[in-house]
């Protein structure tokens, strides 16, 4: 998580505040003055703040898109290689059928050709 220093790294530290509110201003200015440098000062920061935070949200959303993208890279690789191997057994699942379907016919080919008629007896009604 970022720490103070990189949301507002134009604030000034403790330190920093002591030393520039030891000095003294050259020249006297009014209070109305003193008061609109005053708040000039603060949106300055405040601008300056906003910036920081700008920058740091970006560096994170940059830091969470990369992260996702790897993710998802891993997941894709992932899913293509549990596709691959469904169809790798499936075609060995259809492989085996297509060799028990061929020892079948080659025990039984009276069987198998009575079988094959009356399929295409059967396909042949629900045409019509």
């Amino acid at each position: 998580m970022a720490d103070t220093a990189d949301l507002a790294p134009s604030r000034s530290t403790p330190a920093r505040k002591a030393a520039n509110g030891n000095r003294t201003p050259a020249r006297r200015s009014s209070p109305r003055r003193a008061r609109n440098d005053n708040i000039e000062v603060q949106v300055e920061r405040l601008q300056a703040d906003m910036k920081a935070i700008g920058v740091t949200l970006a560096r994170m959303a940059d830091e969470k898109v990369s992260e996702a993208r790897g993710t998802a890279k891993a997941e894709v690789q992932n899913l293509v290689r549990q596709g691959e191997k469904a169809v790798d057994e499936i075609q060995d699942e259809f492989g085996h059928m297509e060799k028990q379907i061929k020892d079948t016919i080659r025990e039984k080919p009276l069987t198998a050709v009575a079988g094959a008629v009356a399929l295409g007896f059967v396909l042949a009604l629900i045409t019509r």
